[in-house]
């Protein structure tokens, strides 16, 4: 049993991030989360060889016992918890977090601003909707979008990419490929019709039908998963009338790319833009917030 201790303190030890004299828990790894489950099976297990005791009593105490090591590895403590000790510079020891080609560390999501077609840039699409997400959910994001060329290998270190704008366009081969590969790979495009642009429509529905072969752009049901994570969103609202439903690729059955004819930007929070007599969808913010979550969750 001592040496099955000793192991699992080591490994609590290697598994979370501790900070400060007291040793609070910064941001657990969801392998300190797995870890946990195993500690409380492996004592349950323990528990019923040693002992005769009914499941309910023997669950009850190895969960205790689990949360009991937890604590007291988490504390830095193998015996009677004593009272910290006057900091020192040296009882600060800092592990820096990994950082992300934006320079925020990696428990922080970044969403992408999309550079494409060259020198085509996503600038009226609001990022008003992360600073919702993360006081609506648990979700940490970076509160500006980062500037990421289509065709760069920097793509992949966003969960969500933004592409909107106005007029035609057309993208460059490389381009096409990088998209369909950071789709495949997990990864979602949110694209959006700035002022409802027509021509900009038409480009894009000739894009996704190149660069998506098996996978055609069709309507999104209310009922789909997108609608329903931070919130339940029962029905679009548009400025005029009632609004085109939203549209997406689905690849392995997870939805890929979401993309609005009348827009999503919020214009209402960008400096400098507006919907021009486009159709925008007014709960734009709330709809964004779910399709950050289902990038990150699905």
């Amino acid at each position: 049993m001592q040496n099955l201790f000793d192991w699992c303190v080591a490994q609590v030890n290697r598994l979370v991030d501790v900070r400060g004299p007291v040793g609070r828990v910064s941001n657990p790894s969801p392998s300190f989360w797995a870890l946990t489950g195993i500690l409380h099976f492996v004592t349950d297990r323990v528990l019923r060889r040693m002992t005769g005791w009914k499941p309910i009593l023997r669950r009850g105490l190895a969960l205790c016992a689990t949360l009991a090591l937890l604590a007291t590895t988490i504390l830095g403590q193998t015996g009677t918890v004593k009272a910290p000790a006057t900091p020192t510079a040296s009882a600060y020891v800092m592990v820096p977090e990994p950082q992300q080609p934006g320079g925020e560390p990696q428990s922080i999501v970044q969403v992408a601003n999309l550079v494409y077609a060259g020198t085509k840039s996503s600038k009226c699409f609001s990022d008003h909707f992360l600073a919702k997400a993360e006081k609506e959910s648990a979700i940490s994001t970076s509160r500006r979008f980062h500037a990421v060329k289509l065709a760069s290998e920097e793509l992949y270190a966003h969960p969500l990419v933004i592409m909107t704008g106005e007029g035609e366009f057309t993208l460059p081969d490389k381009e096409r490929e990088n998209l369909r590969r950071f789709v495949e790979r997990g990864g979602m495009l949110l694209a959006s019709s700035g002022c409802s642009s027509a021509d900009w429509d038409r480009s894009f529905r000739r894009e996704m039908a190149i660069v998506f072969t098996d996978a055609k752009l069709g309507s999104l049901a209310m009922d789909h998963a997108v609608f329903h994570t931070i919130y339940d969103i029962a029905e679009l609202k548009a400025k005029h009338g009632k609004p085109k439903p939203l549209e997406g690729v689905t690849i392995g059955g997870r939805l890929g790319v979401i993309y609005s004819p009348d827009g999503l930007n919020d214009t209402e929070h960008s400096q400098g833009c507006c919907c021009c007599g486009g159709n925008e969808i007014t709960n734009c913010v709330d709809v964004n917030v779910n399709i950050l979550a289902y990038a990150l969750m699905y």
